[in-house]
């Protein structure tokens, strides 16, 4: 058995336990400092895990809810074995230890898969959240969603730092 500094439990390899992530977001990024530092963070988790980010297109308006026309949308991209998070304002807070500990139990577990969710601006269906396993918040405060995937994907590099016992993060 290995443990890191903060005597968790910890694999070694390109992929713990080959726990892949990927991260579905509604609309796609746009340009400048939000992509690059997305791309910066992307790049530094591949180190840890096997990442990847779909951005699905908005679809074009045509129904009155368009959570609905979404959730269709998004629910294409989960596979049936996937544990589904969504990134919704009201779903659970962490702090970066507590969600690297979210993290590393969903690797204990042996998730082979595990989606996190970023929805559209009038928020999740009730078909997708019927399918969420989990609902987190990055905080109380309105983000814009495409603030959200670089808080995000940073927060999720954090939290492969405090899981591997590295400097990144400081308490």
């Amino acid at each position: 058995m290995l443990l890191n500094k903060a005597n968790k439990f910890i694999h070694l390899g390109y992929s713990t336990l080959g726990m892949r992530i990927k991260l579905i977001t509604m609309g796609l990024t746009g340009t400048g400092y939000l992509s690059e530092g997305l791309e910066d963070y992307e790049k530094r988790l591949k180190r840890y895990t096997s990442f990847e980010r779909t951005d699905v297109p908005l679809p074009r308006s045509g129904k009155n809810d368009p959570r609905e026309q979404e959730g269709e949308l998004l629910l294409s991209k989960v596979e049936s074995g996937d544990v589904v998070v969504l990134l919704d304002e009201n779903g659970k807070e962490f702090n970066s230890v507590e969600f690297s500990d979210f993290i590393q139990k969903r690797m204990n577990a042996g998730t082979k898969r595990l989606v996190f969710i970023i929805g559209g601006a009038y928020g999740f269906s009730d078909s997708v959240r019927k399918r969420a396993d989990h609902e987190l918040s990055l905080s109380r405060m309105t983000l814009t969603h495409q603030m959200v995937r670089l808080f995000f994907t940073e927060q999720l590099y954090r939290a492969f730092t405090i899981i591997k016992g590295e400097k990144y993060h400081h308490q």
